[in-house]
């Protein structure tokens, strides 16, 4: 049964009605089979998005029908692989992303090692066996969620291609690869209150802006401000076993360096590749328009089903401002009723439908798993009031705001601590060491405000017109942002931070500033204060390894010395310690 094309408009598509027609179904185009999906029906008219290029199509043009939705090929080749929106292998990726074939390898051969005997009884989600050489993870074959019931037949261990049946429940073949539609949410068994932080190795957002595993967050900046940096940050160095990185309309060169760093960075939590646990979905902006913003859900999908086997994955999505922008450019060609700045009205709906698709839960077979949704968004001019970061703004739990002018300074990150919001940090404040660091949250959030202010001040009536406690005030907001927030993404020593090494660099820029009032107090003149070389102090994160403690603690006695000789000019003054970098 085929219908025939009535217009085209760009990725547009309009076709001749059909029987069983449905919402989401896709057909093919022409003679090459250009892939789109229903997106609208009236009386005797279907509208199609197209997702590729549609030059060549014209009325009379034949359709086909597939009878299916727009869904996701999982199976295990897909760590370590770099794929489009519609999940199609890239081929010569990580030097170029160039289109690959319609379908992955399906000859490829796996070693698949069975759990469970003929004559067992399976619940759905639960794990049917595993496979060898999808990665440095176990790859788990789940019992689709459709199915459960006895074990008729389950293949003995061996080789088997993707697509070949490897069990029999209640009936039902069972494969090792999956097909799940992607604008659909996998189901899960509940939603878990999440206490467990998703640690970044990132100093400034571990310390004052931490995220839950399974929570949502929004990385808000103008151009040039270092999203992407800091997104390539999270994804080396988070501590989850599966990072989904969803390049949405960036340029094309910029994503090539992405996929290239990834695959040439050692993995240090397995000592192999950092890719063979990353799923790219490479958009680039010259890539077609609907592809974009299929990608988005594309990618989440492959991070449910790793969720599903009970891993902790996160998805970077860089950036939903060209996913949007997608949206608005269909919405006009089909002539829907423009919202704010002509994006769809329904725009906050596929905001928070997308959010909403992270969590921290129990799956189908009864143990944890999580996504955790990054998001970042590219505000024309850095205006934040526009309608993107507004509604984003509703449906995330954190947000890293960065700043244009820290970004400008060479402060990496540039994440701004009067502009930025964690809902987490009290919840991950349960147990007594996250108690101490709610503390130190809270004093380094008030030093900084504090001196934020007198800063502002400063600049009407100078810094020698305020008393001796502000000016101390405004030292302490230095030594925090130089020594505490500010991190060198490519020093070897601080391009990540151990979570104890941040308690200690925090710690230690916190006994210096005491001792600095307690000095003020004791009639050390502030302009001494000033005076003294905290170099050694800002440059420890810097000097000392990534778990390097004791160093940082020695910087610190150090420098209190220093300042207590104040006291005692005629003390002479060792030298700064040297760490070996």
């Amino acid at each position: 049964m085929t219908a025939q094309i009535r217009r085209v408009s760009g990725p547009l598509v309009e076709i001749d009605a059909f029987p069983g027609v449905a919402m989401n179904d896709l057909v093919t185009l022409g003679e090459v089979e250009i892939t789109a999906e229903v997106v609208g029906i009236t009386d005797g008219r279907v509208t199609l998005q197209a997702y590729e290029y549609t030059g060549g199509l014209g009325p009379g043009t034949a359709v086909t029908p597939l009878r299916r939705p727009l869904s996701a090929r999982l199976a295990p080749d897909l760590l370590g692989g770099v794929f489009d929106g519609l999940l199609r292998p890239l081929t010569t990726a990580p030097v170029w992303l160039t289109p690959g074939p319609e379908v992955r390898d399906l000859q490829q051969r796996w070693h698949f090692r069975p759990l469970h005997a003929v004559g067992a009884t399976v619940d759905a989600g639960a794990v049917l066996g595993s496979v060898q050489g999808g990665g440095p993870l176990e790859y788990r074959v789940l019992v689709p969620p459709s199915v459960r019931g006895r074990v008729d037949r389950i293949a003995a261990e061996g080789e088997y291609t993707a697509d070949e049946p490897v069990a029999t429940i209640a009936g039902t073949p069972v494969t090792i690869a999956q097909y799940w539609p992607v604008r659909t949410a996998r189901p899960i068994r509940r939603r878990r209150p999440s206490t467990v932080p998703l640690r970044t190795g990132q100093r400034a957002v571990d310390l004052l802006f931490p995220v839950a595993k399974g929570a949502t967050v929004a990385v808000p900046g103008g151009f040039g401000t270092g999203k992407t940096m800091l997104l390539q940050q999270l994804a080396k160095w988070c501590d989850a076993d599966v990072i989904v990185y969803i390049g949405c309309g960036e340029r094309g060169n910029e994503m090539a360096e992405v996929v290239a760093e990834l695959f040439s960075l050692t993995d240090p939590r397995t000592g192999g590749r950092l890719a063979d646990r990353t799923v790219v979905v490479a958009n680039t902006s010259n890539m077609p328009m609907m592809a974009r913003e299929a990608g988005i859900y594309t990618g989440v999908t492959v991070a449910e089903y790793f969720r599903d086997m009970g891993y902790h994955t996160v998805v970077i999505a860089d950036s939903t401002s060209r996913w949007a922008e997608a949206l608005r450019e269909f919405a006009s060609r089909v002539g829907a009723l423009p919202a704010e700045e002509g994006y769809p009205a329904d725009l906050a709906s596929a905001l928070a439908a997308f959010y909403e698709r992270a969590g921290m839960v129990e799956t189908l077979a009864g143990t944890a798993g999580s996504v955790t949704i990054v998001g970042a968004v590219s505000p024309p001019g850095g205006d934040l009031s526009e309608p993107v970061t507004v509604h984003t703004e509703r449906f995330v739990r954190c947000r890293w705001t960065l700043d244009r002018e820290l970004a400008y300074a060479r402060h990496y990150p540039a994440v701004s601590w009067s502009a930025s919001f964690s809902h987490d940090a009290d919840i991950l404040s349960t147990s007594a060491a996250d108690s101490d660091r709610a503390v130190r949250r809270g004093r380094v959030l008030g030093l900084l405000a504090e001196a934020d202010r007198l800063t502002a001040l400063t600049e009407l009536v100078g810094v020698n017109s305020l008393p001796a406690d502000q000016r101390v005030t405004l030292l302490a907001g230095r030594l925090l942002r130089d020594g505490v927030l500010a991190q060198n993404a490519l020093s070897p020593n601080d391009s990540y931070c151990s979570e104890a090494k941040t308690d200690a660099v925090a710690d230690a820029a916190l006994a210096v500033i005491d001792r600095c009032r307690a000095l003020v107090r004791s009639a050390v003149a502030p302009e001494q204060l000033e005076a003294v070389d905290f170099g050694p102090l800002i440059r420890a994160p810097e000097a000392a390894d990534p778990e390097d403690i004791t160093s940082v603690n020695m910087i610190r006695d150090h420098t209190l010395g220093r300042l207590d000789d104040l006291a005692r000019p005629h003390d002479p003054v060792p030298p700064a310690p040297q760490v070996a970098s």
